[in-house]
């Protein structure tokens, strides 16, 4: 007993050590097994979290319109003002072969602008002039059906830039656009 007593190590020794480090396993695996369950807990309650949200954003999206594609955008579009009192414009297309070209034009400008309105009215024999010549410009070739959009955008921005001072038109539109060979 002297020799365990020297060495620091008795029956009690080892039982206290051991006893100590068996304590330690013991406490080591349910502390891992908690920090394990809490993780597990939290993943479950977040997924929830993110479900129910889900569930709760998904009928309120019922709601919200959809961006509009295609043919929809068109319907879609601002509402605008129509000035149709230009009238029926006949002239005749430059080229080797001379087309007659009937046309009727009306200007969209944005509802209720009552200063577009006025400034057109007071505008209307340049934009007359303006639209015979600008079809009296053009060959029958570039008057064609599948370039009639060019040609709203090309009206549409010389009325804009060169007659109008104080307002704006959005849009030209033709009412009849007849364009016949000779």
């Amino acid at each position: 007993m002297a020799d365990e007593d020297e060495n620091g190590m008795d029956d009690e020794g080892m039982d206290g050590a051991s006893q100590s480090s068996g304590k330690k396993k013991g406490l080591l695996i349910p502390g891992f097994l908690k920090w394990i369950a809490i993780g597990i807990g939290a993943i479950i309650l977040i997924v929830t979290v993110v479900v129910i949200t889900m569930k709760i954003i998904g009928t309120n999206s019922a709601n919200v319109p959809v961006v509009p594609q295609g043919e929809e955008f068109v319907q879609n579009r601002e509402i605008l003002d129509w000035y149709t009192s230009l009238g029926q414009i006949n002239t005749k297309t430059s080229g080797n072969e001379p087309a007659s070209v009937m046309v009727d034009v009306v200007l969209g400008y944005k509802k209720e602008d009552k200063a577009t309105s006025t400034e057109i009215t007071q505008r209307t024999v340049e934009l007359k002039d303006f639209l015979r010549r600008y079809f009296t410009q053009k060959t029958p070739d570039e008057l064609r059906p599948q370039n009639e959009e060019n040609l709203k955008i090309e009206i549409r921005n010389a009325i804009n830039d060169s007659i109008l001072t104080n307002t704006k038109i959005k849009d030209v539109r033709f009412m009849r656009l007849d364009v016949i060979q000779q």
